[in-house]
C-alpha cells in the first residue's frame, strides 16, 4: 500500500509539474505559444483559456480524488495529450516526446489513484 501511495504522489507530482510550467508558459510567453499554434491551426484566443483549464485539472486531481470532477479530469488531460501527441506529430516539429511523457504520467497516476482509494 505505501509503494502504491509513493508512485501515485511521485507520478501525480511530476505531472502537475508540468502542467504548472505549461501554464505558466501559455501565460507568461504568449508570443511564442501563439506562434506555435497558429502553426497547428488553432485559435489563439483559446490560450489563456487552456492555461487557466489546465490549473483547474491539476486543483481537481488533488484535492477531488475518488469524485467525479477528478475522473472529469483525468479524462480531459488524457484527451488533450491524445490530441497534443498527434499534432505535433502531423506538422512534423519533433515535440510530441513531452505529451507522450505527460501521458505515460497520467496513466501511471489514475492506475495508482484507484489502488491506493480501493
Amino acid at each position: 500500500m505505501k509503494t502504491n501511495k509513493i508512485i501515485f504522489y511521485v507520478t501525480t507530482g511530476l505531472l502537475s509539474l508540468m502542467m504548472l510550467m505549461s501554464a505558466g508558459m501559455y501565460l507568461f510567453n504568449n508570443t511564442e505559444i501563439s506562434g506555435m499554434f497558429e502553426n497547428f491551426g488553432y485559435p489563439t484566443y483559446i490560450i489563456y483559456p487552456y492555461a487557466f483549464a489546465k490549473v483547474l485539472g491539476i486543483v481537481a486531481l488533488w484535492f477531488f480524488r475518488g469524485k467525479a470532477l477528478n475522473e472529469w479530469a483525468y479524462a480531459g488531460f488524457f484527451f488533450a495529450f491524445i490530441l497534443a501527441i498527434f499534432a505535433h506529430v502531423m506538422i512534423g516539429d519533433g515535440e510530441q516526446f513531452g505529451a507522450i511523457i505527460a501521458l505515460v504520467l497520467l496513466i501511471a497516476s489514475y492506475i495508482f489513484s484507484k489502488k491506493i482509494n480501493e
